[in-house]
């Protein structure tokens, strides 16, 4: 990536706490350095104190208007793929979040803009939410009785991930709906979240609206605590830690799955099935991770295989590049994880290719395919749930005895097939999430479908509300 070239150590960028009273820069500060090893940010890190209390000065204000909410939304996203905020321009936030994180550059620049997209319709996801017969403010007709969507709060924290730009275009629907947000960054890529914040700021919220609290595991945990509903991001671990916390929503790993059924030839699907692996560097919790094929899945996996070898590893920042980089030591140990994972199965590409150096310390991660006998019980139907942030994809076999069950715990189904009775078992299924059907791949988004459910489901509730006649 030639990352010491492009950010040099003694050009740090500096990324402070945004606060109640503007930027908090802290005695205690990290370095960030890009997947190459480079010192490229120099992070504030707020104490737990300082954390508790921005977050009591929020829940002290009163959120803006509606129209000014939604009129400043529409200016924040307009800054945020435009204006120069903290000191980079759009391009040189991207290519600075893109050697941190390792996603490439064009991919990077894909995720910041569909942000801004997202912070723009804000309001139309809020919109689609909203149950049909619940008025979002009493004044919009005082004296009929119904129903009025109301917070089941007042301030709204994030603890971000740091796969990708992308999960930073959700938390603004809190703001829609009149919560004031704390987001705690990823130290992964701290960026994203500091450019929306500063751009929420200089579109018409307020500093107790949209705080940035980058914060070490004392103050996350404060950050959970101190809000009145929470939105978290980790791995199993972390959606066990807060599994029996119903203020607390958890996106976890997402699972993703393909089913191709015996009425659909694969061979017409097999762009909808890589692209479904490998966009988004693979490091998406929307990626297919499985493919289930009812059939013989062999051929289906070595077509999928040859497409996905084909995909040259090229450092973070050449505009070529479609897969993530980490620093060498860490790409080993995940092909050592996933070839610990694969024991049992049938490696077309397997562990033993997936670490390609692309420069001094770094290396980019080659896409691993796996052919599994059966979906069946016990460790093979552990590999189809395995996943890992690169395109690494697990191929079996399915058949209607199975039925969805090895399709269960994931965040979309996309199922290629004609067959409505099993499309209705699938939408059944309380542990899948998502179900599309092709030919939409496992990472289509729109603001009016939900990604695990809508988020105002979580933030929102109905109360029964009559009033009557200022006459």
């Amino acid at each position: 990536m030639g990352s010491e070239q492009a950010f040099p150590a003694t050009d740090l960028v500096r990324v402070d706490a945004l606060g109640p009273g503007g930027d908090y820069r802290t005695r205690n500060r990290e370095i960030i350095t890009s997947t190459a090893g480079a010192a490229v940010v120099e992070l504030s890190i707020v104490p737990p104190l300082y954390v508790s209390r921005t977050i009591g000065a929020q829940r002290k204000s009163r959120p803006l208007p509606v129209a000014k909410r939604e009129a400043a939304l529409g200016k924040a996203a307009e800054l945020f793929a435009t204006a120069i905020i903290g000191g980079l321009d759009f391009d040189g936030y991207v290519r600075l979040a893109s050697g941190i994180s390792g996603l490439p550059v064009a991919v990077t620049r894909a995720g910041a803009r569909g942000v801004g997209h997202a912070v723009a319709t804000a309001f139309d996801a809020v919109r689609a939410a909203r149950p049909a017969g619940a008025a979002l403010d009493w004044r919009e007709d005082p004296t009929r009785g119904g129903a009025v969507w109301a917070r089941r709060g007042e301030v709204f924290a994030v603890h971000a991930a740091g796969n990708g730009p992308g999960v930073h275009g959700l938390w603004p629907q809190a703001l829609a709906l009149g919560y004031r947000v704390a987001v705690r960054p990823s130290r992964r890529e701290p960026l994203t979240a500091h450019r929306l914040v500063n751009a929420l700021r200089q579109s018409g919220f307020r500093p107790e609206d949209a705080a940035y609290l980058p914060t070490d595991h004392g103050g996350a945990d404060e950050v959970v605590r101190s809000a009145d509903v929470a939105m978290v991001y980790g791995g199993q671990d972390v959606v066990d830690k807060y599994a029996g916390d119903p203020a607390v929503v958890v996106n976890g790993p997402g699972r993703a799955k393909i089913l191709i059924t015996a009425d659909r030839d694969w061979r017409d699907h097999l762009d909808l099935v890589v692209d479904s692996i490998a966009e988004l560097g693979g490091m998406a919790c929307v990626n297919a991770s499985a493919v289930l094929y009812e059939g013989d899945p062999a051929p289906l996996a070595r077509a999928i295989a040859e497409r996905l070898a084909a995909i040259r590893p090229l450092p973070s920042d050449d505009e070529r590049a479609l897969l993530p980089t980490q620093p060498l030591e860490q790409a080993r140990a995940v092909a050592d994880y996933l070839a610990a994972k694969a024991a049992g199965t049938t490696p077309l590409l397997g562990a033993d290719q997936v670490v390609a150096a692309v420069g001094d310390g770094y290396a980019a991660l080659r896409p691993a395919v796996h052919l599994l006998a059966e979906p069946g019980s016990g460790r093979l139907t552990d590999s189809l749930n395995v996943e890992l942030p690169f395109p690494c994809v697990w191929v079996a076999p399915w058949s209607r005895a199975a039925g969805v069950e090895p399709l269960r715990h994931s965040l979309v189904v996309t199922a290629i097939t004609g067959d409505d009775r099993l499309l209705d078992e699938l939408l059944d299924e309380p542990t899948i999430a998502n179900v599309y059907r092709d030919p939409h791949p496992t990472f289509y988004a729109a603001p009016e479908i939900p990604h695990n459910g809508f988020l105002a489901d979580h933030l929102m509730r109905n109360k029964g509300f009559i009033g009557t006649s200022r006459a």
